[in-house]
């Protein structure tokens, strides 16, 4: 089948604007994910900038007339979604747990690849500063990265983005729609009240050095005043003082007494 080629914008009735209009409401419904405007372009046998045009046209009336959906374009392509003032009523009619939530350290993961892709594993563990592999996995698993090149360096370890299912999570239709992180950092003065937050006491270092040698000298005075007298110098040998004093007057008494004892035997 030899396909048709597209109408210019030019030759566009009425009649195949309607038409071509209500067939996009309906590719789009059926739609699982975001539809492509160069696959509706296809379908409708129309060029892309006309679809694009109706798209748009469409999304402009259903704002106007106050709807309670939108069509909004996500992720390259157009979708139906709820519109967000309508998020209270659309929260009551979900039950809770039937979607599982994303842990606090998937979530950081997550966003240190969204803004620094394409990341390794090792890159994103170094920020973290922790190990983030099964993190990653975790994510993978979702759909929520995948795997988009090899390192050229050393190892070519493989290198992290996202996804257009992420894309679609967060419904916006590109990366340069993420919020700038200069929305998030913190002025000066929040960072340096939480540095004296952290801090475990307001003295600064010279105070803590000067009691530390004050400490010191204190000590050091101490260990004179209680010092014990020089032990004599044979005991600092280790040596037994009566053994080095020699024989003692009783010994000598004793020994003269023994030579009489002796003399009387003969």
């Amino acid at each position: 089948m030899t396909p048709v080629p597209p109408l210019p914008p030019d030759e566009l009735g009425d009649d195949v604007r309607d038409e071509a209009r209500r067939a996009i409401e309906a590719l789009v419904l059926v739609g699982e994910q975001p539809v492509d405007t160069r696959l509706l372009s296809q379908l409708l046998e129309l060029a892309p900038g006309v679809v694009e045009d109706l798209c748009r046209e469409l999304a402009a009336e259903y704002e106007a007339e106050g709807r309670g959906f939108q069509l909004a374009r996500v992720a390259g392509g157009w979708r139906y979604q709820t519109h967000p003032d309508q998020a209270p009523y659309v929260e009551r009619f979900v039950l809770e747990g039937q979607t599982a939530k994303l842990s606090a350290a998937a979530l950081e993961t997550l966003a240190i690849v969204a803004y620094k892709q394409p990341i390794s594993r090792a890159q994103v563990g170094a920020i973290r500063g922790v190990s983030v592999d099964g993190v990653m996995r975790t994510l993978v698993q979702r759909g929520y990265i995948a795997e988009v090149g090899r390192d050229p360096g050393p190892g070519q370890a493989a290198m992290f983005g996202t996804t257009p299912a992420f894309l679609e999570k967060l419904g916006v239709d590109g990366l340069a729609d993420l919020p700038a992180l200069a929305d998030f950092v913190p002025g000066a003065d929040v960072v340096e009240q939480l540095e004296r937050g952290l801090r475990p006491d307001s003295r600064s270092a010279d105070d803590f050095l000067a009691e530390a040698v004050a400490a010191g000298e204190d000590d050091a005075e101490g260990d004179e005043g209680d010092a014990p007298a020089e032990a004599p110098a044979a005991n600092r040998m280790g040596y037994d003082e009566d053994l080095l004093a020699g024989p003692s007057a009783s010994g000598e008494d004793d020994l003269d007494e023994g030579d009489d004892d002796l003399d009387l035997g003969e």
